[in-house]
């Protein structure tokens, strides 16, 4: 199974009102724009956003390359279990203040989101594809997150989305189909299937959740939340199996502080800046980038090749994520 074929799987990344400054559609809102005047300031806004879509695509593919590393040296709870621990062990100190001030609802809702975005995602897809799910069906499954988050987000948020925008979200959904065509396939009980399935609803519902309470802390403390959670969850899993000890070799330490800094501080961090600026849907839409992109980190890392099909599902998928994005001439 190649890297690009996972690439819809496991990355290894609260707002019923718009984020102070913007603008519910992620846009600057009037009156708070910058001195330099609006077409500065707009500018600037435009500017965060797309380098925060960017930074998305860029680090949440970033995951699987570090699970392709990861697991060459010890199984994927185990390195799971030493991400969130790590990553709870150096964030939680650190933002432990702003925490204490955090009521305890924002602090349960943090937990909640957490527990669907992350520990719930990345335990159905991981569980699914390690009892034998084909990782192409996995990549297909996980590409409806953009559909459901869409219809979710138009009934419980009361966002709009454009006859456009649903031609781009089904798009992107055969743009993913093109890249891991190679690697669909069904085979094993029908029950495993519904490990993947849980988890994309999983992200689904954490993202959805996530846009209508935005529970206060800012995203720090927002993350420190989610990697506690995840670090109890997978570290009582890797410690009930007997997988917890930690390889001798020191490419698992490697593969560690990439899903750390790259995945969870940046895939996650960037889903949470982008889901806040622009909403389910747009947020939601960028992931189907993550199957090529996560082909090219292939090539560059491993020399992977690049198949034309590769290519025709990213364009595809790019313009789908365009359809999407695109906002409408004022």
């Amino acid at each position: 199974m190649t890297t690009t074929q996972r690439a819809s799987g496991p990355n290894g990344p609260g707002q019923g009102s718009p984020a102070p400054g913007s603008s519910a559609s992620g846009g600057p809102a009037s009156g708070s724009l910058a001195p330099g005047g609006p077409a500065s300031g707009t500018a600037r806004a435009s500017a965060v956003d797309v380098g925060a879509a960017a930074a998305l695509v860029v680090f949440w593919s970033s995951g699987f390359i570090g699970a392709r590393l990861g697991t060459e040296h010890a199984p994927a709870d185990t390195l799971l279990a030493w991400r969130y621990l790590v990553a709870a062990a150096l964030l939680l100190p650190v933002v432990a203040p702003t925490l204490l001030r955090l009521a305890r609802r924002d602090l349960g809702r943090h937990a909640v989101v957490g527990l669907l975005s992350q520990t719930l995602y990345l335990g159905g897809v991981v569980t699914g594809i390690g009892l034998g799910v084909p990782a192409g069906t996995a990549a297909l499954i996980a590409a409806l997150q953009p559909l459901v988050v869409a219809t979710a987000a138009r009934r419980l948020l009361g966002e709009t989305v454009s006859g456009r925008a649903r031609l781009g979200l089904w798009l992107g959904l055969a743009g993913v189909g093109i890249v891991v065509a190679s690697d669909i396939g069904g085979g094993g009980p029908v029950w495993i299937y519904l490990l993947p399935v849980g988890g994309m609803l999983a992200l689904s519902a954490g993202t959805v959740l996530e846009q209508r309470w935005r529970p206060a802390g800012g995203i720090a403390a927002a993350l420190s939340v989610h990697v506690a959670v995840a670090a109890v969850a997978f570290t009582g899993e890797a410690v009930a199996f007997g997988r917890l000890t930690v390889p001798e070799s020191g490419g698992f330490w490697w593969a560690v502080a990439w899903v750390l800094v790259l995945s969870t501080a940046g895939g996650y961090g960037a889903y949470l800046l982008v889901l806040r600026r622009g909403g389910a849907t747009r947020v939601s839409s960028l992931l189907y980038l993550t199957p090529p992109t996560t082909a090219v980190w292939a090539w560059v890392m491993f020399g992977d090749s690049l198949g034309l099909a590769t290519l025709i599902g990213f364009a595809v998928c790019a313009v789908a994520v365009w359809l999407v994005l695109r906002r409408p001439p004022p």
